[in-house]
């Protein structure tokens, strides 16, 4: 298995935890502080759009497919949920988990696109030099895959309780 298959596969693994919820069910919160597993199903994804697209050098697949426009959030077109207050994780509420679900297969299809055609040597490259030591390709996609990974177990967390 090469390095890109092993990426590819990587974020293949976000588990599908909406299907047949209710609007009720996926906003459900444990307590006025949690997340809700709308509110993390569109954070894991907005994170990997916005991620991805950003060491791929495209564009987000939130603001060029319309997805921005569909969701109709409260929030700056750039934002990806990081560091959202109580009330704002409240402010996300769809209509079905078809558009989680809908948005998370466009970002995955653009992700694995990239993904796939990475050679070995272009993990090393630095993509951000803000941090000490600065981060490279393969960091910041095993970044994107373990917050994916974390965000999606609590949401399948959430739906067990439910």
């Amino acid at each position: 298995m090469t390095s890109a298959e092993l990426l590819v596969d990587a974020v293949g693994r976000i588990h599908r935890v909406v299907d047949g919820l209710t609007p009720e069910q996926l906003a459900f919160r444990l307590d006025p502080e949690s997340n809700s597993i709308a509110w993390l199903v569109w954070h894991l994804t907005r994170i990997q759009d916005d991620h991805v697209a950003g060491v791929a050098g495209a564009e987000q697949v939130w603001t060029s497919h319309g997805w921005v426009e569909r969701f109709g959030l409260p929030f700056d077109p750039r934002d990806t949920g990081y560091g959202h207050r109580a009330d704002e994780v409240a402010a996300v509420r769809v209509d079905s988990g078809e558009l989680l679900v809908g948005y998370y297969d466009a970002v995955h299809e653009q992700t694995t696109r990239y993904v796939s055609q990475l050679e070995d040597d272009d993990l090393d490259r630095i993509v951000d030099r803000s941090w000490d030591p600065p981060v490279t390709l393969s960091v910041r996609l095993v970044s994107v895959i373990a917050d994916d990974l974390q965000h999606a177990g609590q949401a399948a967390f959430v739906r067990g309780i439910l």
